[in-house]
């Protein structure tokens, strides 16, 4: 499978995960990624795993200079930039907002939206030129939470429902020359840092029982988004943009039933 032959992507959020799906189908569809998390660990897995095709920064992608810096470094080590893609991602556990003290949101909002959604807007800004150059695209993450309550808690709610506004604003900014969609996943088995400001820590995303709500009545693995993506990032999406391709094992259409 060589989708994505000659191509170079930057995917945020690469350490685990979806993130980590996405950087394993992309290398397989011969791609050359450079995978940005703040886990030093399972990065230095990543670069351990597949060498050259692969570098690994270590970055906050709520801030400016540090999304410099990874365009910097692929365009330095690959010569181009063909993908950004923005994964990374925090997570609110559910948190309602009568559970929180008045006085912590703001700083909860400022950090869980700095991640969520701001640091996927600098990371385009970063990749801007070098997008253009080689009349690339962008993917951004969104959710289940992107159009539907309970998907999270309030924060997480609304940082996803903007990543669906993000995703159409800039399809119709950078058209022609980038193209701008996003990949909706429903349940995921992944393992998301809380909010810190709220004193949580890191957890699975995952509901307990949520695998009895799924119409295909099973669990999807990190592997099975990163076909998605990669699709997205090819040659045959040329003609989508603008778009939020759900991937939610029909959990929005499992009805009353």
């Amino acid at each position: 499978m060589t989708m994505l032959a000659g191509q170079v992507a930057i995917v945020t959020g690469a350490g685990g995960g979806i993130g980590r799906g996405i950087v394993d189908r992309f290398v397989r569809e011969g791609a050359r990624v450079t995978a940005v998390d703040f886990d030093v660990e399972r990065l230095e897995a990543l670069a351990g795993l597949y060498g050259d095709a692969v570098r690994t920064v270590v970055a906050d992608v709520a801030d400016w200079d540090a999304n410099r810096a990874v365009v910097e470094t692929t365009l330095e080590a690959f010569g181009r930039l063909d993908c950004f893609v923005g994964n990374a991602g925090i997570f609110d556990h559910g948190m309602r907002l009568e559970a929180m003290e008045g006085a912590n949101i703001p700083g909860a909002a400022t950090e869980l939206l700095g991640v969520n959604l701001i640091g996927y807007l600098l990371g385009v800004r970063a990749s801007l030129d070098a997008l253009r150059a080689s009349k690339g695209n962008v993917i951004l993450t969104g959710s289940f939470a992107s159009t539907e309550p309970s998907g999270g808690g309030i924060l997480y709610t609304i940082s996803k429902h903007g990543v669906v506004g993000a995703v159409r604003q800039l399809a119709y900014e950078l058209a022609p020359d980038i193209r701008v969609n996003g990949v909706s996943p429903g349940v995921a088995p992944t393992v998301l840092k809380g909010v810190s400001s709220l004193g949580q820590v890191e957890q699975s995303a995952v509901f307990p029982g949520t695998a009895a709500l799924l119409p295909l009545a099973r669990m999807p693995e990190a592997a099975d988004f990163g076909g998605t993506y990669a699709f997205l990032a090819s040659r045959d999406a040329a003609h989508i943009t603008g778009s939020m391709l759900p991937v939610d094992s029909g959990l929005a259409i499992r009805g009353i039933g």
